[in-house]
């Protein structure tokens, strides 16, 4: 696979854990940075959100899912263009 596409998935990957640990301290949800983050992870993230509500109305695990179906992307291209 190429290293851009690589760089590609795990940058991808990084900024939806760090949306993840960003719902963690709400105060910080207005800065830029976080909301360019939003902005690109918030729609891929909620399709997960729609299949998985979440656990007692405040636990939300669908990153989770999100992030292992990013993974299976990146090995399914992986695979195909070697």
């Amino acid at each position: 696979m190429s290293n851009a596409i690589n760089f590609l998935f795990t940058l991808y990957f990084w900024m939806i854990l760090v949306r993840v640990m960003s719902s963690w301290f709400p105060q910080l949800q207005g800065s830029a940075p976080l909301r360019f983050v939003a902005l690109y992870t918030d729609p891929y993230l909620g399709l997960f959100q729609r299949w998985i509500p979440p656990i007692g109305g405040v636990l939300d695990i669908s990153p989770i899912l999100a992030c292992f179906a990013l993974a299976m992307a990146r090995r399914l291209i992986g695979v195909v263009l070697p």
